[in-house]
């Protein structure tokens, strides 16, 4: 049986790091001597941790006297990368290998099934030990067990060392506090980042080290093994295609640019590559991200610290110009220039923020002022990191208290979601404004248990999910849900969506109507406009001073009145708005960048009416309205909905504004029925084609 040993919250020593930040030290140095044997051979497994520089992996790994650091190019862990994120792998791939060449080392390539290409090389190398970063990603750690349950299944089992890059010097998940707010007044250290100087044993010459792809081969490479990414390759290989359709059909007022807002034309990409600099860390053809090695993400993040200071080196000056056209918010910058850098482990978190703190130090005689950093590109860097680390705590821990909770990444942020049942038609549950995917509490089983597969998820910016410091919008959310029904559903769903949540699953349902069987609303936003035709307006959102007052004066207001609003919307069952409820709402309210989030309250555009988007859909839309809905007049929308909506179903209740929650037995038999209606239908029109 293979051995797992933990190092989560074990640091090693570092000549410039203080006493207090390495209470562990002593702790790591025992696991490094029971792992090491004059005789041993290790495998150090490389995912998103692509550097030599503070990787406590490889220090740890080190000790032993055979060392082969291993990329394997897995299909199921590439598999949602864009074309630019393949790009920065393999220059980032470059350099690691540069690196550990450098130190007498070298990198392994191969291509294949983590599960195939470990057993093969422990056989082949006798490796007694495999040392692995932790993951928290869903997939990630589904991956890692069955490498070590292949592993179990070999005669000599080596042992399987989890590692991980401790940010704050924190003994155990234990201690961690659900609330952000009770979290910082913990006040705990930050711990320092290693260096990169290891002394690693020599690279055995008798091995194949493979050779790295190009872009092109490892594009070629993807395209060929496309069906082994997911389990139900066929349903997903027909919602890539129709998440590929054009938008022509939708209205102006959410152009295709939305969409697409990474992209260049050919004429801007020939620009930008004339004028890189010999050190630019805009590596990819599209040249909007950091990347490369780690030595030129570090460059590129002195010039973005040093941005106030101005710079007369031109890849400095590429940085800041690339700041300015990356600051749609204050602080958006840094995450999207960096955070890919950050995702693929270019450079730690704790890298940043030392860096980050190190220099603000430089500009205050030494100190740290207790009232905010003086430079706003630091303040950005530490803000993002810390918040990152938060997020990454928090899904630890709620992976550890529940097993029904799951983790998925999205555009590099971590979206919890849960996923009951094991066969039967799927269902999409999506949230409202403020609510998170537990809000189907009483509604996930019970569907299930009604021979249908149900995943909820908590969007982006709320519940437990990353609120990252990006410009929300309802097309942001629509993305989403897309990305989600194509990478983790990987078949076509029933969507279901209460209040904001119904509006974003009307969009989805208009822009990718293939993607959707049905679609279910309970008390949606939006509004129902007669003669609507996709008039032209300004899909531009910028946040404004006024915003960034309101989103705090909303925060302050909603924790002072969260009880009695939440109870206004439950008129007939005030007591399901319980303890609970309130509480998990009050937590998320106190969550590094929920202010962004209520930002988007003020640039909301709900202007394309429920109508124009359920267009030539509407026989397969199901309206639940609670009919003391407390937010809107329900009885003139139903007049409104039947009236310009031919086709569609309503049913009404006697619910407020989240009847799926107050009366969830009556809306749990509705939708079961629905479902069954929907599905007998789309099986009488296959059989008479």
């Amino acid at each position: 049986m293979a051995l797992l040993s933990f190092s989560r919250f074990l640091s090693l020593s570092n000549p410039k790091s203080t006493p207090a930040s390495y209470s562990c030290t002593t702790c790591v140095m025992s696991l490094k001597m029971k792992a090491v044997n004059k005789d041993n051979a290790a495998i150090l497994w490389y995912k998103y941790d692509l550097r030599l520089d503070d990787h406590p992996g490889i220090a740890l790994a080190s000790m032993q006297s055979t060392l082969v650091p291993l990329y394997i190019f897995d299909p199921r862990i590439l598999s949602r990368f864009s074309d630019e994120m393949l790009e920065l792998l393999v220059f980032a791939l470059e350099d690691l290998r540069s690196s550990l060449k450098e130190q007498g080392s070298n990198l392994m390539i191969r291509f294949g099934t983590a599960e195939s290409v470990i057993e093969g090389l422990v056989k082949e190398v006798k490796a007694t030990n495999l040392f692995v970063e932790e993951e928290v990603e869903f997939d990630l750690w589904r991956i890692v067990q069955g490498v070590k349950e292949t592993l179990d299944m070999i005669s000599v089992t080596p042992k399987l060392v989890m590692w991980n890059t401790p940010f704050y010097d924190m003994k155990s998940l234990k201690v961690l506090p659900k609330s952000y707010d009770e979290f910082k007044k913990l006040n705990l250290p930050t711990t320092s980042p290693l260096s990169s100087q290891v002394l690693l044993p020599k690279a055995d010459l008798s091995l194949s080290w493979g050779t790295l792809p190009t872009l092109e081969d490892l594009k070629k490479f993807m395209d060929d093994n496309a069906g082994t990414s997911r389990n139900r390759s066929s349903p997903t290989s027909e919602l890539q295609k129709a998440q590929t359709a054009t938008l022509s059909s939708f209205v102006q007022g959410l152009r295709e640019e939305e969409f697409n807002e990474n992209s260049l034309s050919d004429s801007t990409l020939k620009k930008i590559q004339r004028k890189r600099p010999i050190k630019s860390a805009f590596v990819t053809q599209c040249g909007n991200i950091v990347g490369g090695g780690t030595s030129l993400v570090l460059n590129a993040l002195s010039a973005y610290l040093r941005y106030l200071e101005g710079t007369s080196r031109d890849e400095w000056q590429e940085v800041h110009e690339k700041l300015c056209a990356a600051e749609t918010r204050e602080g958006a910058s840094f995450g999207a220039l960096f955070g890919s850098a950050l995702l693929l482990g270019i450079i730690s978190r704790r890298r940043v923020y030392y860096e980050a703190i190190e220099y603000e130090k430089e500009r205050n005689a030494g100190f740290v002022s207790p009232f905010g950093y003086s430079a706003k590109t630091v303040a950005a860097a530490v803000d993002t990191v810390c918040s990152i680390e938060w997020y990454t705590l928090l899904a630890l821990k709620s992976k550890e208290a529940s097993s029904a909770v799951r983790i998925w990444r999205w555009n590099g942020h971590l979206i919890h979601y849960t996923l009951t049942g094991d066969e039967g038609p799927a269902l999409l549950l999506v949230h409202g404004f403020g609510a998170f995917w537990s809000h189907y509490r009483d509604n996930i089983h019970n569907i299930a248990q009604a021979g249908n597969r149900v995943w909820a998820m908590t969007l982006l910016g709320f519940g437990e999910s990353e609120k990252p410091n990006i410009v929300y919008t309802e097309v942001v959310w629509a993305k989403l849900l897309r990305d989600f029904i194509i990478e983790v559903v990987g078949e076509h769903v029933h969507l279901v969506g209460n209040s904001i949540g119904g509006y974003f699953a009307s969009i989805v349902t208009c822009l990718w109507p293939a993607l959707v069987k049905s679609v279910i609303l309970l008390n949606s936003a939006g509004n129902v406009i007669p003669g609507y035709s996709g008039a032209c307006h300004s899909d531009v959102r910028q946040t404004s001073g006024a915003a960034w007052l309101g989103a705090r004066f909303l925060s302050v207001f909603l924790r002072l009145n969260l009880r009695k609003t939440v109870r206004s919307c439950y008129p007939i069952r005030s007591d399901r708005a319980d303890e609970w409820l309130i509480q998990e709402m009050l937590r998320a309210s106190y969550d590094p960048g929920v202010v962004v989030v209520l930002e988007s309250i003020f640039s909301f555009d709900l202007s394309v009416p429920i109508n124009y988007l359920l267009q030539g859909f509407e026989k397969r839309v199901l309206v639940l309205q609670g009919m003391k809905d407390p937010l809107s007049d329900s009885r003139s929308r139903l007049a409104m909905l039947r009236e310009h909506c031919e086709g569609i179903v309503i049913r009404e209740l006697n619910a407020g504004h989240c009847p799926h929650d107050e009366k969830p037995e009556e809306v749990n038999s509705i939708i079961q029925e629905w479902v069954v209606t929907v599905e007998s239908e789309v099986l009488t029109t296959s059989s008479k084609r």
